[in-house]
């Protein structure tokens, strides 16, 4: 069994209910064998571009292009895409074999055939010895298995994924997200997949597209959505960041790089701040600085590096493999670090201690991308 994964572009779907519209625009694209992930906290419109998608729902304006053809006015059954829901839905009255089997018997496929897609696919969700079983036998990790490949047995170029890790505990949420990275890429399906979950997004997808309100905030890849966020809504929803205001005192171009220089509250003296000269074109005097607290450093005994500041460690809580901690800064406001155990065990109780950040560990957020326009739906 092989699969060559469709091409898929959404473009400017929009959709309303009445006079509410739910999806403004949206445009995004995955290329063939592609994993795209839709990432928004609930009320976000995700769950609706992907029924749209799907054809469970009509969009009002826009295309749904998959391998050069406009599919939007076809019927869901038309559009031949596999679909895993979150709750399963396997049939309890079958086995694994027979719930497996079910689309493959829909279409009519000889009977010969089934039983080797089926005995393929059983193997490469590794649940040999299993095919006489009911799903109330399985456990939940065993009936997504399940669920999985009876929606990718038909060979379906392209894969409909709705919070597909939802209901599983955290050990084998983790688990099975490698166990469904590892399929779509064996099998090269297409896939898209709707989520609030972050590190769902952050580990199983080649691209994210993150949305809020009907509106796509940003979308590209896992790496950079968390290293260069578009704007305050990216930075602040991904992982965790602290947000500096600051106002721009020189800017420079140094060896095909921006070096601008911020006036912060962290210290007296400004920040600096490295950055491609091909990344930020405004020159507004107003900006955010966006840094993520693995980031910032503790100086220990080191003096007079670039970007220090002085801090009071307010608060603290053991994680394991660090510390997160709460630190006051000169203007009374506060960052969260990360800081390693031993580290704080040596100087977690000073009273001031000195951190620093390196200026191309910074992402500058303008105040005109700030914005995002008051709509929910999901």
């Amino acid at each position: 069994m092989s699969t060559i994964g469709q091409s898929i572009k959404i473009d400017k779907v929009s959709k309303f209910y009445g006079s509410f519209q739910a999806l403004d625009h949206v445009s995004l694209e995955a290329k063939p064998g592609e994993f795209l992930t839709i990432l928004g906290s609930s009320g976000s419109g995700k769950t609706t571009l992907l029924k749209i998608i799907a054809g469970f729902e009509a969009c009002n304006d826009g295309q749904i292009i998959i391998n050069d053809e406009d599919v939007a006015g076809k019927k869901s059954y038309e559009r031949n895409i596999g679909m895993l829901f979150q709750n399963y839905a396997l049939f309890p009255h079958m086995t694994v074999e027979e719930n497996i089997a079910y689309p493959l018997k829909l279409r009519k496929v000889p009977k010969d055939k089934i039983k080797e897609q089926v005995a393929y696919i059983i193997k490469l969700i590794k649940l040999e010895g299993m095919e006489k079983r009911y799903p109330k036998q399985l456990s939940g990790g065993q009936q997504q298995r399940v669920a999985l490949a009876r929606a990718i047995v038909y060979n379906p170029p392209l894969l409909l994924l709705d919070e597909p890790l939802g209901a599983l505990d955290k050990n084998l949420r983790q688990e099975m997200q490698f166990e469904i990275k590892r399929i779509q890429k064996e099998l090269g399906i297409t896939t898209i997949s709707v989520t609030h979950d972050q590190e769902e997004a952050l580990t199983m997808s080649d691209k994210i597209c993150i949305m809020n309100h009907g509106v796509i905030q940003q979308c590209s890849s896992p790496e950079e959505i968390y290293k260069q966020p578009k704007n305050q809504f990216v930075a602040e929803f991904i992982g965790s960041t602290n947000l500096v205001n600051g106002t721009v005192v020189s800017k420079k171009l140094e060896n095909d790089r921006i070096v601008t220089m911020v006036q912060t509250g962290l210290s007296k003296e400004p920040m600096r701040v490295e950055e491609p000269a091909s990344y930020r074109k405004y020159n507004l005097k107003d900006i955010i600085l966006a840094i993520r607290p693995e980031l910032i450093h503790l100086m220990k005994e080191r003096k007079g590096h670039t970007n220090s500041f002085k801090g009071k460690i307010i608060n603290s809580v053991y994680m394991g493999d660090y510390v997160r901690a709460q630190v006051m800064i000169a203007d009374g406001s506060t960052l969260n670090v990360k800081i390693s155990p031993e580290a704080f065990r040596q100087y977690g109780g000073e009273n001031e201690l000195e951190f620093f950040f390196n200026p191309d560990c910074v992402t500058t957020i303008y105040e005109r991308e700030k914005g995002v326009m008051l709509k929910t739906v999901d």
